[in-house]
């Protein structure tokens, strides 16, 4: 298996962080921590950036609710702007060979 390195500045570069955020929006774009994260999504971004270059970043407290369709069962959401960090690595255009 070949290995690849240096792959975090791709990862982390603001056009990657933008398509990641579109990503993660699929199907809840219209919830409040959405809407509230594109009301001034390119400084949000660039934040998330800084913070991921820095080493600063911390993940949000995750959302526990209970469903009971088809089964009862527990989930646990992450925060929007974590869900963009968990997009991130699957963006970019990594060498494949």
């Amino acid at each position: 298996m070949k290995r690849y390195g240096n792959l975090w500045s791709d990862i982390i570069s603001f056009e990657n962080l933008l398509s990641s955020a579109q990503k993660a929006q699929r199907g809840k774009r219209f919830r409040d921590s959405v809407l509230e994260f594109n009301d001034q999504r390119e400084a949000n971004i660039l934040q998330l950036q800084q913070e991921l270059i820095t080493h600063t970043y911390q993940p949000g407290k995750y959302r526990t609710f209970e469903i009971l369709d088809p089964k009862p069962r527990m989930i646990s959401a992450a925060p929007y702007r974590d869900r963009v960090v968990h997009h991130a690595p699957m963006q970019g255009d990594y060498p494949t060979d």
